[in-house]
């Protein structure tokens, strides 16, 4: 793992929904991921930097063809970062055990797939977060090929470019763009505290638009 991030470490602290209310605020717009992709851990916060992933299908592809594009990208995963991918498919897994105890050994943080996952039971014993949208014991194996790393991909109607932050809890999974990332988790964390103190007046009794029209915020 490699020295802190203090952004992540930030980010990390706060819930999507303040996030996202910031980004809002400022004006941005699509960067929710599509709420069909969903943690596997739903109780485990993903946060971090993220590189990224494109393929394609290719049923006639060789199946060593196939394994040695998938191990070189397992080769160029970074410590402290999310690996995100876009496959374009909606039929085989793009992530497994052997893939993911070799991520967890390079010290990635989890997985964002764009598709499917398999031997979910063994990613849970490795307490390996991987968002995705659902499970098939297929493989990529004489499937899919690998199109680009480190490129713009598109989940949903998000563009998610190399260096972004994401940031994933049981409420969905929002990204921050990368020139960004600093002032929105350093407001988030701004707006976070004002919330605390609008529930502290709503506990202590204080009418609700009173507490809204003094903080600003609800």
């Amino acid at each position: 793992m490699p020295d802190t991030d203090p952004i992540r470490d930030q980010l990390a602290a706060c819930y999507t929904g303040v996030v996202h209310d910031v980004m809002r605020a400022d004006g941005l717009r699509n960067f929710t991921l599509p709420p069909e992709i969903r943690p596997l851990l739903p109780d485990e916060v993903l946060c971090g930097p993220v590189f990224t992933i494109e393929g394609r299908r290719d049923d006639s592809a060789d199946p060593h063809e196939t394994l040695l594009a998938w191990t070189g990208l397992l080769s160029k995963s970074r410590a402290g970062h999310i690996w995100v991918s876009q496959p374009h498919d909606r039929a085989i897994a793009h992530m497994g055990e052997l893939s993911a105890e070799t991520l967890v050994k390079r010290g990635v943080l989890g997985v964002v797939v764009d598709g499917a996952i398999r031997d979910s039971h063994f990613l849970k014993r490795l307490g390996f977060q991987a968002w995705r949208r659902f499970h098939t014991p297929r493989d990529i194996v004489g499937t899919w090929l690998p199109t680009g790393f480190d490129i713009d991909i598109v989940i949903g109607d998000v563009l998610i470019q190399p260096g972004d932050y994401l940031l994933g809890d049981l409420d969905g999974m929002v990204r921050v763009p990368k020139a960004l990332a600093a002032d929105i988790a350093a407001r988030s964390e701004v707006a976070m505290n004002t919330e605390n103190k609008v529930r502290t007046a709503i506990l202590d009794g204080v009418d609700p638009q009173e507490a809204y029209l003094k903080y600003g915020k609800f």
